[in-house]
């Protein structure tokens, strides 16, 4: 395959040149002038920027990857790596594990066929998938597995299973460890707990990436426990999705920037990633205290159904806290929740409408409209908090550390997806980057944003041969059209593909034509620093 006159940025910053690129089997063979090569096939890129394939550093792909391989969503707009792993990971699992994920599973059934977290990754690409797919071992899949859903500290041999399992995962080839902090059962984990378990990811030069504690009042003392965390275990950290959630909070930037840039000074390696967007996306359990959902789902309803407990859990919906993340207090008033993913489908009428709506229908309050959702629909219920500041979102795309990641899945805008509504990031989270941000709005220059969607996460993940556009390595190719690269995707109507995305090159496989996906699924499992090819 050779691409001809295309407007090359090469992942690195530096400035873009107009060149040739010549991709052999699974690999770029040649770049630059190329003025006398031929390829079997031939591709003008000329006025198209030519990029490596953009990493998505929050994927939630790890169903919508099983039901339909294309991933649709994110090829569409250039993604040829789905990063996974955020507090939860799809192994190790038990059989109660095994019994629990299935007995959840909404729209998209399933059979569990894997146990450890590769074997499910190498499920994926066994099955066939267009993107590549890494993972980090989720701290919460570790506590589940081990202490379950209780709020205690793990015993030491718990601990120490705990850790066994990490070091299996990291000689597998996963990418470190992720928590995500402000959910229960995660929300029980000590600090010392996960210094535990990311001594032993660092043994093998990996990350720790976290969902930390809060991201609204306690956001400075929660990012204070992440480099804690990086310091004590000598590990590499990365903050999901940086925010400041709620209006009290958006002053908070400034401090934050602060933080990261005197631990990096330090020494440090500290990175965030984030979405494009104002919203965030996640269940009605970010508005209950975490005391009511010890146990796990079903002891989580039970309590919701005595008075008793409900009226001291809505006392505690009601009353702004530190004690616990509360999303219904971020957000700071119930229209701006928006009711987004129902299991039963006697509830799916109410998809698209917000809490104070539903609320209003029933003549009852947003807390107690919230605790009927979740018993009624044997779900947490998938919810989009209004919760971040326009001005903050452009600032922290600027920032030197930053890169992206969707925090969703990768849908299609067809079939059983349809069933449900999801957030427009899923659709949407790059191509709003680069279309919005960097060609309408120049918060950034393009050339930097392929860089914090390229080298820089591969980087920071430690990934080898990925990432840049450098003859040898992968070639995982995205051209794209600066002039109309648009995300379409909408609140009101999220299942709208972005556009400007022409062609996508993964592995050396062309898997977006024109637009349109070739039918092929070339993915495959890319590893971690620690990987031991057994």
């Amino acid at each position: 395959m050779l691409i001809k006159n295309g407007t090359i940025m090469d992942g690195s910053g530096d400035a873009s040149y107009v060149g040739n690129i010549g991709i052999n089997a699974d690999t770029i063979a040649a770049i630059g002038n190329l003025e006398n090569a031929t390829g079997t096939k031939e591709i003008d890129a000329s006025g198209m920027v030519v990029a490596p394939g953009f990493i998505n550093m929050l994927s939630w792909a790890v169903e919508s990857l099983i039901e339909d391989g294309r991933s649709m969503g994110d090829i569409k707009q250039g993604v040829t790596l789905e990063v996974f792993g955020e507090g939860w990971s799809m192994g190790p699992l038990n059989d109660s594990m095994k019994k629990e994920e299935k007995e959840s599973q909404g729209d998209i059934k399933f059979d569990i066929e894997w146990t450890t977290l590769n074997e499910y990754l190498e499920y994926l690409t066994q099955k066939g998938i267009s993107p590549n797919v890494a993972s980090f071992v989720g701290a919460t899949t570790l506590r589940i597995h081990q202490v379950g859903y209780e709020n205690r500290t793990p015993t030491p041999q718990e601990l120490d299973s705990m850790k066994l399992m990490v070091k299996q995962a990291m000689e597998e080839g996963a990418l470190g460890v992720g928590s995500s902090l402000i959910y229960a059962p995660a929300f029980y984990s000590s600090t010392e707990e996960l210094i535990a378990l990311c001594k032993v990811a660092a043994e093998y030069d990996g990350m720790y990436i976290s969902h930390i504690r809060s991201e609204g009042s306690q956001l400075l003392e929660s990012l204070d426990e992440l480099i804690q965390i990086a310091d004590k275990a000598g590990i590499r950290a990365e903050i999901y999705h940086l925010k400041q959630s709620g209006k009290e909070n958006w002053h908070k930037f400034d401090a934050v920037v602060k933080k990261v840039d005197s631990a990096r000074a330090a020494g440090l390696s500290i990175t965030a990633d984030m979405y494009t967007y104002v919203a965030g996306a996640t269940g009605l359990d970010a508005s209950m205290p975490p005391w009511v959902q010890e146990g796990g789902y079903d002891k989580w309803a039970e309590r919701l159904q005595d008075p008793a407990i409900r009226k001291k859990v809505m006392q505690e919906m009601r009353t702004p806290t530190d004690e616990w993340e509360s999303l219904m207090q971020a957000a700071g008033d119930p229209s701006k929740i928006l009711l987004a993913g129902f299991k039963n489908d006697s509830l799916k009428y109410l998809t698209g409408k917000t809490l104070a709506e539903v609320a209003e229908m029933r003549g009852l309050s947003p807390e107690e409209t919230a605790m009927d959702l979740v018993i009624q629909d044997g779900s947490r219920v998938g919810t989009i908090y209004f919760l971040m500041s326009e001005d903050n979102v452009k600032k922290q795309i600027a920032l030197p550390w930053m890169s992206f990641g969707s925090d969703g899945g990768s849908l299609a805008a067809e079939g059983v997806f349809l069933k449900s509504s999801t957030h427009p990031r899923a659709y949407g989270n790059v191509a709003r980057l680069l279309g919005k941000y960097v060609r309408d709005e120049k918060v950034i220059p393009m050339e930097e944003a392929i860089h914090k969607l390229t080298m820089l996460p591969a980087t920071n993940l430690k990934i080898k041969k990925r990432g840049a556009l450098i003859e040898g390595y992968y070639a995982d190719v995205v051209l794209f059209d600066p002039n109309t690269i648009q995300d379409n995707a909408t609140f009101e109507e999220p299942h709208q593909y972005a556009t400007g995305v022409k062609h996508v090159f993964v592995n050396g496989t062309q898997v977006l034509e024109n637009g349109e996906h070739t039918g092929e699924f070339p993915g495959q499992v890319v590893h971690g620093p620690g990987y031991k090819n057994n």
